[in-house]
């Protein structure tokens, strides 16, 4: 009789995650996040954040730019070693504005023992792609 893993993959955690995000729930996805994660989003002149609190403040603020917000994850790969790529789309209207703003990014997670240790946001999802894949292979 085998027994199947009861453990969640990291693709399913990460869908998990991106339910939280997808309803700017904050304190349920500081709960996917090592207390000494990193959010590096210095390719986008957004700086580097390190501690969960940190990474929580730096997403709500930037939810709360936004008047109308979807966010859609278009791709989520586990790319082995704990590295995860998402390709995602932002789309709504900032406050205190009244035009369309839609986005693309390619994000990079590395997840530990089910945490996210390291997540880095790039605007060219080539890039992302291609600084995961490296990432997964030197691991």
């Amino acid at each position: 009789m085998s027994e199947e893993s009861t453990t969640p993959s990291l693709v399913e955690l990460s869908w998990q995650a991106f339910e939280a995000v997808s309803r700017h729930d904050v304190d349920a996805l500081m709960r996917f996040y090592a207390p000494d994660a990193v959010l590096d989003a210095s390719d986008l002149g957004l700086g580097t954040y390190e501690g969960v609190t940190a990474v929580g403040s730096v997403l709500d603020e930037w939810w709360r730019t936004w008047a109308e917000h979807l966010i859609e994850a278009q791709e989520i790969v586990d790319l082995g070693a704990g590295v995860v790529f998402w390709r995602v789309r932002e789309d709504g209207r900032m406050v205190g504005s009244d035009r369309h703003v839609e986005q693309r990014v390619g994000m990079v997670f590395l997840w530990a023992k089910g945490m996210i240790e390291r997540h880095t946001i790039y605007f060219d999802i080539d890039d992302a792609r291609a600084a995961a894949e490296r990432l997964a292979k030197s691991r």
